[in-house]
């Protein structure tokens, strides 16, 4: 993992040698297009929906339907010398197939906040201040077992705050952020995941009978180095590309270790409210550790290494900017 922190930072350099009039030639059409302060809002609620059902079908299968649903904000002002960019997502989805209890298939609650300072409105340059938000709403469970919670709200919630330099002709649309100086503080704030160790917190000390001598972490803070890009695109006439990549390391605690939170997103428009979309989200973080079953006791687990953590969504259903 410790090859990854080098490959944006190697591209963008790469590209202000190559090609210095890209990044750095002035945009007279920005100071001549001017037009005052400006607040731009929109919202968007969606609904996604996928069924599958079997009668008599001799290879096999279980009925199921899912379904996804998504409400984001978005609040936006510019001015001559400033950018601020607000939004919030909220996203449940929803299982159930034949003979099982419904389950939880995505759960997210997230906050971000970017303040934009453009000392020359010709440039494409930024100096830029950045917040982001992470966390769920409900339990979240290794099914079949619903008896043991294995995340709750605020446990995981995940805060990063930092200041850097971004730059982005249509900062809206395509971002590259550095970021030498990031706040990562993980949240959990259940005590018996704290206990637990969960999430990559300190785990509780407890001592040869059991009894509890110091509760488990609740807040573990990080200061590291942050690399993102962002990148929005039609493909062709109505499918959207949107690409988000985070790249993170902390200076203390293994730095070369890097934390990684990679998006991919295709939004296909059928009409102004039949949507389809198919997505990717890739997440490795050296401190979430796997556990295995225990090789000696038998009901215990030992922990084991982090590994790649994937997610992959493809849906059909309505979608309403308004």
């Amino acid at each position: 993992m410790k090859y990854l922190i080098f490959v944006p930072a190697f591209f963008i350099a790469s590209v202000s040698y190559a090609q210095p009039s890209f990044l750095f030639k002035k945009d007279k059409d920005k100071e001549e297009k001017y037009a005052g302060p400006q607040w731009d809002q929109t919202n968007k609620a969606s609904v996604y929906l996928s069924q599958v059902s079997f009668v008599n079908w001799n290879a096999g299968g279980t009925n199921s339907i899912s379904g996804l649903f998504a409400f984001e904000t978005k609040a936006n002002y510019s001015d001559k010398y400033f950018s601020w960019n607000n939004n919030a997502l909220v996203r449940l989805g929803i299982n159930k197939q034949q003979s099982k209890d419904l389950q939880k298939s995505d759960d997210l609650v997230e906050i971000n906040s970017n303040l934009g300072y453009q000392p020359d409105v010709t440039s494409n340059w930024f100096y830029s201040a950045r917040m982001n938000f992470k966390s769920q709403m409900f339990n979240g469970y290794k099914y079949p077992n619903t008896d043991e919670p294995i995340s709750r709200l605020l446990a995981p919630g995940y805060l990063f705050f930092g200041g850097g330099m971004e730059y982005g002709k249509h900062i809206d649309k395509l971002s590259f952020y550095f970021s030498p100086l990031t706040l990562k503080a993980t949240f959990v704030l259940d005590e018996d995941l704290s206990n637990s160790g969960a999430f990559g917190v300190e785990p509780a000390v407890y001592d040869d009978s059991g009894n509890l001598l110091t509760p488990g972490e609740r807040v573990r803070k990080e200061l590291g180095v942050l690399v993102t890009n962002t990148y929005e695109t039609e493909v062709v006439t109505n499918i959207n590309l949107k690409n988000q990549v985070s790249l993170y390391s902390d200076y203390v605690n293994n730095f070369g270790n890097v934390d990684i939170d990679w998006s991919v997103d295709f939004d296909f428009k059928v009409n102004n409210y039949i949507k389809a979309t198919l997505g990717s989200h890739i997440r490795y973080d050296d401190d979430v550790k796997t556990k295995v079953p225990s090789t000696e006791v038998e009901g215990e687990f030992d922990e084991a290494g982090a590994k790649v953590q994937w997610k992959q969504f493809l849906g059909i259903g309505v979608a309403v900017d308004f």
